[in-house]
């Protein structure tokens, strides 16, 4: 069932209101002149991963190396964290 705020409960708990149309998908606002108004949750089909690559202008080599040296750095950080 789809909860129902007049205008003005909308107007004083804006976020309260955004978080039950999150819940339930949408809630259904009443303005004093009695229109009605549906405020409904658009569900992005994006993964947050998918975002725009870059041209760094690397080559497959140069890629594998940065990694290759950040896991050898990690590693020696790791060994003087547990030194005794």
């Amino acid at each position: 069932m789809t909860k129902s705020f007049t205008y003005t409960e909308t107007r004083q708990n804006l976020s309260a209101v955004l978080a039950q149309a999150e819940k339930d998908g949408e809630v259904l606002i009443t303005q004093r002149s009695g229109k009605k108004f549906v405020l409904k949750l658009i569900k992005s089909n994006k993964s947050p991963l998918d975002v725009p690559g870059i041209d760094a202008g690397l080559n497959r080599e140069e890629i594998l190396d940065f990694i290759k040296d950040g896991r050898e750095k990690d590693v020696n950080e790791r060994r003087l964290t547990y030194k005794e």
